[in-house]
């Protein structure tokens, strides 16, 4: 069913595509081909405008020759850094990177894997519903393509992101909200050696702060994490600024309500206490999902791991992805595993088997729902 050799050769085409965030423009011009050149009905939204970046989010259909309800694949074009001049290289089944460089399975194993269907479905004239896909742009670091996609494009009731490192067979249903939590803490400088007692310690607040604070693992549904502090100039000058960047997660809104006023109050109290004082900025990321087990889509998907003779299972995760993003958007969707090894690292790697797999996921998912 699955052309392997076909299927291999545009990843290693993809992957050598750079395209790191807000840089996507080659690629989207190559896939656009790639889409029309399979008969389906491309365009590109203006979310770079609003972000960023050479263009903007890929949107395209391929249009029912039966009924179905309308699906979505999603798959995002970007890549963290250093993702320029990748040369993968295939080994014993394995395709890695040369070690110098990410290899973009994450997200490009997924692209593949969603051409490689929809061939499938062309080249074996399996009736189908429409089918939309959307390759977004911004994905790392925000999700801020899919924030500003085009929704007056979309049609489908069902999504499915292919971003998730399990196996096919994975099924996420459940994700975190995320607030981001930042402070800017204002103490005074003065001279460390001869007048420290005039001074207000910006970094003695932030510990403070911090120190009163629950973090990492908060409960089974909530995390919370300081990421980034930065602030002083000299071991003789008393730290008048401290900026400190922060994140809060959780399945439940209300406890990530909680957390978050939980790490704000810590900053004012411990800047109140030392006499100085705390600007705050905290921001809603993104929306939490959950898809119940007895859902359609849980169901149908479920239905068509088993046709592939592959394992399905449910899970939770606590990472945002496009997923978040669509669910918050009205279109009903959950990650499925592609087997992306290592995202984000040097030793990021894809096994064939799990990208065969993936790409009959795909073709099978659309059979069916058109059922």
């Amino acid at each position: 069913m699955v052309n392997q050799e076909r299927l291999v050769q545009e990843f290693l085409e993809l992957v050598q595509i750079d395209s790191h965030s807000g840089k996507e423009g080659e690629i989207a011009k190559v896939l656009r081909k790639k889409l029309q050149d399979l008969g389906l009905e491309v365009y590109i939204d203006d979310a770079n405008k609003k972000v960023g970046g050479e263009t903007g989010n890929l949107i395209a259909k391929l249009r029912g020759t039966g009924k179905g309800e309308t699906i979505l694949f999603s798959c995002h074009m970007d890549t963290v850094k250093p993702g320029e001049g990748v040369k993968p290289l295939v080994k014993d089944g394995v395709i890695y990177s040369d070690g110098t460089t990410i290899l973009g399975g994450d997200n490009k194993a997924g692209i593949a894997a969603v051409l490689e269907g929809l061939r499938i479905v062309k080249e074996k004239n399996l009736s189908h519903g429409d089918v939309e896909v959307v390759f977004s742009i911004w994905e790392e670091g925000g999700l801020f393509g899919v924030k500003n996609l085009d929704y007056n494009k979309i049609n489908a009731k069902y999504g499915f992101v292919l971003d998730s490192g399990g196996a096919p067979g994975e099924i996420i249903t459940v994700g975190p909200s995320q607030d981001k939590v930042n402070a800017k803490i204002f103490g005074k400088p003065a001279h460390a050696g001869v007048a420290p007692e005039e001074g207000i310690s910006a970094i003695m607040i932030a510990a403070r702060a911090i120190e009163n604070m629950k973090l990492l693992r908060i409960d089974e549904e909530t995390t919370a994490n300081i990421g980034v502090i930065t602030g002083g100039e000299a071991t003789n000058i008393v730290t008048p600024l401290v900026e400190i960047k922060a994140e809060a997660r959780s399945i439940s809104e209300d406890k990530l309500d909680a957390q978050t006023e939980h790490m704000v109050q810590a900053f004012k109290q411990a800047a109140e206490e030392f006499g100085g004082r705390v600007e705050m900025d905290v921001e809603r990321m993104y929306p939490p999902f959950r898809i119940e087990e007895e859902e359609e889509i849980v169901k149908k998907i479920k239905e068509a791991f088993s046709q592939l003779g592959l394992k399905a299972y449910t899970t939770s995760t606590g990472g945002g992805s496009d997923t978040n993003i669509l669910n918050g958007n009205g279109v009903k969707s959950v990650n499925l595993g592609i087997g992306e090894k290592k995202p984000h690292t040097l030793e990021e790697h894809v096994y064939i088997e799990d990208l065969v797999n993936s790409a009959k996921m795909v073709a099978q998912i659309i059979q069916v729902f058109a059922q």
